[in-house]
C-alpha cells in the first residue's frame, strides 16, 4: 500500500516551498537596503499557495466557450513572477528611490521564519507518527 505526499502531508508541503521562496525574497530586500533605486518586493502568499496547490477558484471572468474548437485558457501557463509584488513603503522616499524599510523587512522575515518552523514541526510530527506506525506494523 502506497501513501502519496498529498495524503500524508496535505497542503503543508506546498506552504514549506512558498515560505522558503518568501524568505529568499525578503532576504534579497534586506541585502539591497542601501541600493539606490531598489524596489522592495514580497511574495503574495495566497496567490502562490493557490498556484502551488493547483487550487482553482471559480473565475467569474473565465472564458466562455461557444464552440468546442475555442481555446478555454487552460493551456495558458501561470507565471511564478506574477506572485511577486512591489511593496508600497510606509515612509516617504529618502531621495534615492529605495523602498526597503529595514525594520519592516526584519519583522516580515521573522514572522515568515516562525511560520516556516511551525510548518516544519508539524511535518516532523507527521513523519514521526508514520515511522512509529511502520515499526509497530513490521
Amino acid at each position: 500500500m502506497s501513501i502519496g505526499f498529498d495524503a500524508l502531508f496535505g497542503v503543508h508541503q506546498h506552504t514549506m516551498v512558498i515560505r522558503n521562496q518568501r524568505a529568499e525574497v525578503l532576504a534579497g530586500n534586506l541585502a539591497n537596503a542601501d541600493t539606490p533605486g531598489y524596489k522592495a518586493r514580497d511574495l503574495d502568499f495566497n496567490v502562490a499557495f493557490k498556484q502551488a496547490a493547483h487550487i482553482v477558484d471559480e473565475d467569474p471572468k473565465a472564458l466562455v466557450k461557444t464552440n468546442e474548437m475555442h481555446m478555454d485558457g487552460s493551456e495558458i501557463e501561470d507565471d511564478p513572477e506574477l506572485t511577486l509584488k512591489y511593496r508600497l513603503p510606509y515612509q516617504a522616499d529618502t531621495g534615492n528611490g529605495n523602498t526597503v524599510e529595514v525594520s519592516s523587512e526584519r519583522m516580515k522575515y521573522s514572522t515568515n521564519t516562525m511560520e516556516f518552523q511551525a510548518t516544519m514541526s508539524f511535518l516532523n510530527h507527521r513523519i514521526a507518527l508514520l515511522k512509529n506506525a511502520l515499526k509497530t506494523a513490521g
